[in-house]
């Protein structure tokens, strides 16, 4: 199951059922069993209570990423602990009640949050966050876009800027340019001023040219080690086989980012570059970046359906297609 490592964040002390207060009840969907999707129950629960180092947000829209499957199955049991559970690694939304220690946020603050892997919760009408898991959502989006640009475009930065340390200039191979974390990383890739190569179906081909794709390669059709050539960089989201045609299209010094499977260091050494398997974790200063380009209208987070809190069975069924374009939200509450 090599895809469970995409947008894994490892480690947290807190979950959606470890402080509560006497508030109103709210709506979340909880899992108190691993399985298929009727593990998913929408249900009235406690409202969380913030301890003093976190913020209680008012959630208007979750994301929903591949990951949350492969949780719901009880691969990442290990790492989520124990259940019950309430899923959402991302969200937006208003600050509803901060803690004593907090300082950067205050009630009525639009925000969005990307979560660890213990904390998630954003499958809910409240959830927590710490400091360094949220950001001040850009004027220029809707909170369904804000929701959609936590976990998939802090990947995307954690790929290119963090560990690839693409520039102007540079070349970069993006599998599965069209799906969540894919277009996020066209435009943050071209923000830095480097030339794209993607690959997608053949109906997403005008996508990723509109995304800001310079060469959109039709993976059905054509091989993309015949057009893409001595690149610096491959930002991997497909694996298998599509990793392993990758070591030759990388030019000597280059890397390639997998967010879906290790690479062979015995090919990467014969070839003279580099291979990093990705998990990526919360970090406010990416949130951070991410904001600055969405304000800037550098980054669009492209929401290509919603779904209210009562339809999250049919929207993790939708995203288990591996075959999306863009994001899927929830929308908890109108923005």
């Amino acid at each position: 199951m090599p895809f469970v490592i995409v947008l894994v964040a490892v480690l947290a002390t807190i979950g959606p059922f470890s402080s509560q207060s006497a508030e109103p009840p709210m709506q979340a969907v909880v899992m108190h069993a691993y399985g298929g999707p009727e593990v998913l129950k929408l249900e009235q629960v406690a409202r969380p209570e913030p301890k003093d180092d976190e913020i209680l947000i008012r959630v208007l829209a979750a994301s929903i990423n591949p990951v949350d499957v492969a949780i719901r199955k009880g691969y990442l049991a290990e790492l989520v602990g124990k259940l019950p559970f309430v899923p959402g690694m991302d969200a937006a939304g208003v600050v509803e009640k901060t803690g004593s220690k907090v300082t950067n946020f205050k009630k009525g603050d639009p925000v969005f949050a990307f979560f660890t892997l213990k904390g998630e919760g954003g499958y809910a009408e409240f959830v927590l966050a710490k400091q360094n898991e949220i950001a001040a959502k850009p004027r220029t989006v809707s909170y369904a876009q804000a929701a959609a640009a936590g976990a998939a475009g802090s990947t995307a930065w954690e790929a290119l800027v963090d560990t690839a340390k693409l520039g102007p200039g540079q070349t970069v191979l993006i599998h599965g340019g069209a799906g969540g974390v894919g277009h996020l990383a066209i435009q943050i890739a071209k923000a830095r001023g480097a030339r794209v190569f993607a690959t997608g179906s053949t109906a997403n081909q005008d996508f990723l040219k509109q995304t800001g794709a310079d060469v959109a390669i039709d993976y059905t059709k054509t091989k993309f080690e015949d057009v893409a050539k001595d690149v610096d960089v491959v930002l991997d989201m497909v694996g298998e086989d599509t990793l392993e045609r990758s070591y030759g299209v990388v030019k000597k010094g280059g890397i390639i980012v997998s967010i879906v499977d290790e690479p062979k260091q015995a090919a990467l050494d014969a070839r003279g570059i580099r291979g990093v398997a990705l998990r990526c974790v919360p970090k406010a200063e990416v949130m951070q970046e991410l904001a600055r380009l969405m304000e800037t209208q550098k980054l669009k987070p492209i929401v290509s359906q919603t779904f209210p809190l009562t339809d999250v069975v049919k929207a993790q069924d939708q995203i288990a297609t591996r075959h999306t374009r863009g994001k899927l939200v929830l929308v908890v509450a109108p923005d």
